[in-house]
């Protein structure tokens, strides 16, 4: 018998779960949605960052002083352990200097907060990073060096304030570990294939696996905000088996080998929103495992949202993989751009990545609106064929990747803009990339292997058109005309700017002014949220006719849960006009868009 959910996140921690930790609870019967993105919405309400008690542990008060010399490590433990003991509250790092640190542990209950003017800025040497702690090292358990900000199976844990966070890697000696960790790294994957038990997986003191910046293990309720965050040694902002999770207006700078910016790993309910990367690496890469041991812990990263962050840094923008043996699940990014960075232009600006040893399942990647460039090596690109030299560690276990939809992707100065390599052995399947430019393409034509079902619908290459062309023209309720209604933007979902919310009379409507360029009949289709379980009807006219009496647009559950109706309609070549008159007492629905399609 296969073991539950529960009971692999358990073993996976290595520790019973502590009092007070509430394990989430069973999944939810399967919901169909009529957009994949409908599902934002429920998301983003399991996000709640969480709050602190107002109680102030300023590190100073135990003995830390800014002058990048005292080494405050005991300070920062004591005031940690003094907040959580009272309950929870504020360490504050008060600005005016450095505060010179080695390893510091989160406990529950506590907010660090580094005030504007102030640096954490860690010790250079490894020693500090002792004893080993239990980790993850590229996607494999093991003990290591301990993360420089590092917490396990804690919850309302938080990183906030407008000062900074610099791990000072350079002055240490973890680059100088990259080139002597191969011995370590072939023997953490032999560990795994062997099913050596993770409590003898001991590297740390003699070896030469770096560590991470700040690892949030097995932890409940987390909110990383605002700070400048710069200098790792390894992935900078790395949750792990975690849930709830915040990470918002936060500056990440990094140079160097194995350098990402924010690697969310087996986690689930994640929120990265507002971000500057300026990265070494990948900048958001969603990870969960690698290979034997990344499927022997077998949990997924789930509902994942990425939204209007900017990328200057390396590799790619929006990343999975290439561990993600658990597997991934419906993540969703719009509305990120890409510029080029100080040093370092984008690899890749969508980039999922695998191999034939991962195995697991990438299921529901959902892309919309990601904009800018250059990018050096490519727009987007599906790799099942990843770093697959040398002999590898462990069985031949397929990957699936399914289901990947891609919309508004629009990039200049690249050397291709498509290009999804499936594996012979399990082929790359349903993908949909629509309403898409591509400039300054080198090589325009998309290039597909191993891919079924793949759909390209009105992409443009260098000003040539692949696939079918636009479903139709999109006319925002927003910019029609209105009368006794308001644009509102209280409700997440929406296209464009917004949305019109009528008022709850009978003749209340918008106009819409559309163009056409021939003559003959068209179909209308408006998006629409009725959270009411009662249908608002409206009558539908064309050039001041009506066309549908009553048009039923039920309730939808919701007014962020938005869905669709469709009439028919003859069009007259040139302009039109197309009004949606509420025809009851009730008003109409809140109106997000017309699209119309000849």
């Amino acid at each position: 018998m296969q073991p539950s959910r529960r009971a692999v996140i358990t073993g996976a921690l290595l520790a019973p779960i502590p009092a007070g930790v509430v394990l989430p609870p069973a999944p939810a019967p399967a919901r169909t949605f009529d957009s994949p993105w409908d599902q934002v919405p429920a998301i983003l309400a399991r996000i709640v960052p969480p709050t602190f008690p107002d109680h102030t542990f300023p590190i100073t008060d135990h003995g830390a002083r800014p002058d990048n010399t005292t080494d405050c490590t005991p300070a920062f433990r004591a005031a940690i352990a003094a907040c959580n003991a009272a309950g929870g509250g504020t360490v504050l790092v008060p600005g005016g200097g450095r505060y010179r640190t080695g390893q510091i542990h989160l406990l529950s209950g506590v907010r660090l907060h580094v005030e504007a003017g102030a640096t954490i800025r860690f010790r250079s040497d490894a020693a500090s990073y002792l004893p080993a702690v239990f980790t993850r090292w590229q996607g494999i358990e093991c003990y290591n060096y301990s993360p420089f900000i590092y917490a396990r199976n804690q919850t309302n844990l938080a990183l906030t304030g407008t000062g900074t966070i610099d791990g000072n890697a350079a002055a240490g000696p973890w680059f100088g570990f990259d080139d002597q960790r191969g011995p370590d790294w072939e023997r953490l994957q032999e560990m795994a294939v062997d099913g050596v038990p993770v409590e003898q997986r001991r590297f740390g003191d003699g070896h030469y696996l770096k560590p991470n910046m700040i690892q949030f293990y097995g932890c409940r309720n987390i909110l990383v905000e605002d700070l400048d965050i710069r200098n790792p040694a390894m992935w900078t902002i790395h949750p792990v088996l975690s849930r709830n999770i915040t990470i918002r207006r936060v500056k990440i700078y990094s140079r160097g080998a194995m350098v990402d910016g924010v690697d969310p790993e087996c986690s689930s309910d994640v929120l990265i929103e507002g971000c500057t990367f300026d990265t070494g690496d990948d900048g958001t890469v969603i990870k969960s495992g690698r290979d034997t041991d990344g499927r022997r812990v077998g949990v997924p990263s789930t509902d994942i949202v990425i939204r209007g962050n900017t990328y200057h840094g390396r590799w790619g923008a929006i990343t999975v993989g290439s561990e993600m043996s658990g597997g991934v699940r419906n993540v969703f990014a719009e509305n990120n751009r890409i510029l080029a960075g100080s040093s370092y232009r984008s690899f890749y600006a969508l980039y999922l990545k695998t191999n034939n040893r991962r195995g697991g399942t990438v299921d529901g990647v959902h892309v919309r609106n990601l904009t800018g460039g250059p990018c050096d090596r490519g727009a987007f690109y599906v790799d099942m064929n990843y770093s697959l030299t040398g002999p590898g560690h462990g069985p031949i276990v397929n990957p699936v990747i399914q289901n990947v939809t891609v919309d508004g992707l629009n990039i200049a100065d690249s050397p291709f803009a498509i290009k999804l390599s499936g594996s012979p052995a399990g082929h790359l399947r349903n993908v949909t990339i629509a309403d898409s430019t591509f400039t300054q393409i080198d090589t325009p034509a998309p290039q597909l292997s191993n891919a079924d079902n793949v759909v390209l619908r009105n992409v443009r290459i260098n000003g040539v058109l692949y696939g079918t062309p636009p479903l139709g023209t999109r006319y925002e309720a927003e910019n029609a005309t209105i009368s006794r209604g308001v644009v509102e933007s209280n409700h997440a979902g929406f296209s464009g700017t917004g949305f019109v919310n009528y008022d709850n009379v009978a003749g209340s409507s918008v106009e819409f002014a559309v163009n056409a360029t021939s003559a003959g009949t068209a179909t209308l289709t408006f998006r629409y949220a009725n959270g009411t379980t009662a249908s608002r009807p409206m009558d539908i006219a064309v050039n001041g006719a009506v066309v549908v009496t009553a048009k039923a647009f039920p309730g939808t559950g919701s007014w962020a849960t938005w869905q669709s109706t469709s009439v028919s309609a003859p069009l007259t070549a040139g302009p039109n006009t197309v009004r949606a008159t509420a025809a009851t007492a009730g008003g109409g629905p809140n109106l997000d868009y017309l699209e119309v399609t000849t």
